[in-house]
């Protein structure tokens, strides 16, 4: 089971923290993912980190901006996003994989965690 938190309103330039706690996992050979869908939009990938290697990986649209990372002990996944942008304007899903390659496309995961919304106002 995956739990997300930490969307919210701030102000373009602002910064918020998203937080996915992922529950069941009984080996660290696989990738969690951040994911969001803007309105009218397709979902589109945002960050994701391979667990057991902790490499990271970033859609064009935030490198520079946005930071994943995990902790191990608490099984979490984070995104940092700083230098919040209208248009980084979405609901974001945190996604887990299997195997533990990275993938772009939403379809190659296999469980999400519920929707959190973050809206940057300008």
């Amino acid at each position: 089971q995956l739990q997300a938190s930490g969307g919210g309103l701030v102000q373009a330039g602002g910064s918020l923290r998203l937080s996915c706690a992922a529950s069941g996992r009984t080996s660290s050979n696989y990738v969690m993912a951040w994911f969001r869908q803007a309105p009218g939009k397709e979902r589109e990938f945002v960050a994701g980190i391979l667990w057991s290697a902790g490499s990271t990986f970033y859609a064009d649209s935030v490198k520079g901006r946005f930071t994943i990372s995990r902790d191990n002990a608490k099984n979490t996944m984070y995104l940092q996003m700083n230098s919040l942008k209208p248009e980084d304007t979405a609901v974001y899903h945190c996604a887990h994989r299997l195997p533990g390659r990275i993938a772009y496309r939403s379809y190659e995961y296999n469980y999400w965690g519920q929707e959190t919304l973050v809206t940057v106002s300008s």
